[in-house]
């Protein structure tokens, strides 16, 4: 499972969506994610991806976000 794959699965158990409705250009907006629900899933994306992320850090939609963890785990 690559980290988008896995960054999607996250989000769908969170929203209680489906993995498989998104994609790169979903918005976290599109989703409904709210400040909170992002504080949650970014402490399980650290969990599960093994990432230290910045709350500062602000995406637009789940592909950026997906580069950027991308970007953490190669440095």
């Amino acid at each position: 499972m690559n980290v988008f794959e896995k960054i999607a699965e996250v989000i769908a158990d969170h929203t209680g969506g489906d993995a498989a409705d998104i994609t790169e250009a979903t918005t976290f907006e599109e989703l409904g994610v709210d400040s909170l629900d992002i504080v949650e899933m970014v402490m399980r994306f650290e969990e599960e991806l093994g990432v230290e992320l910045e709350l500062e850090d602000k995406f637009e939609t789940v592909g950026a976000l997906a580069k950027f963890v991308e970007s953490k785990m190669n440095a």
